[in-house]
């Protein structure tokens, strides 16, 4: 699991770096400002979790719990939800349709995720190490 979360963490961090500067230098003719703020914001969350995914995969070499890999997965679909629909409205728009109705509704769900896959995350590690529990002898 824990090569699974690096291996996909760094795809995501080129695509991130990659969408980054197409959007930097290559969109900046074609879109308003607002959309490429917006873009800008789907990349930069994108790298954020890319980079929150390694922190788990590092994490699950001493919390080997399912929440752990459920908070890997949850930032995977945080990625895909919350920074894909941004991308997807910002190329429809693009396109000239202008009812995304349901494009935009689907953007929090995608926040949602982020928000428990860091509560996962959380939840993942204890909060002392049992040896920490432990009385301290005077010997």
């Amino acid at each position: 699991m824990q090569r699974t979360f690096f291996r996909t963490a760094a795809l995501l961090a080129i695509f991130s770096v990659m969408l980054g500067a197409f959007g930097a230098h290559l969109l900046k003719g074609y879109l308003t400002e607002q959309s490429l703020d917006s873009f800008q914001t789907a990349t930069t969350y994108m790298m954020n979790h890319a980079i929150a995914l390694f922190i788990v995969g590092n994490l699950y070499r001493h919390y080997k719990k399912k929440t752990m890999v459920w908070s890997g997965y949850l930032f995977v679909m945080g990625i895909v939800i919350f920074s894909g629909s941004i991308y997807l409205r910002i190329v429809l728009t693009y396109l000239g349709f202008e009812k995304l109705y349901l494009v935009n509704l689907i953007t929090p769900f995608g926040g949602l995720m982020f928000i428990l896959g860091w509560l996962m995350l959380f939840i993942s590690i204890p909060p002392r190490e049992a040896h920490e529990k432990a009385p301290k002898s005077d010997d």
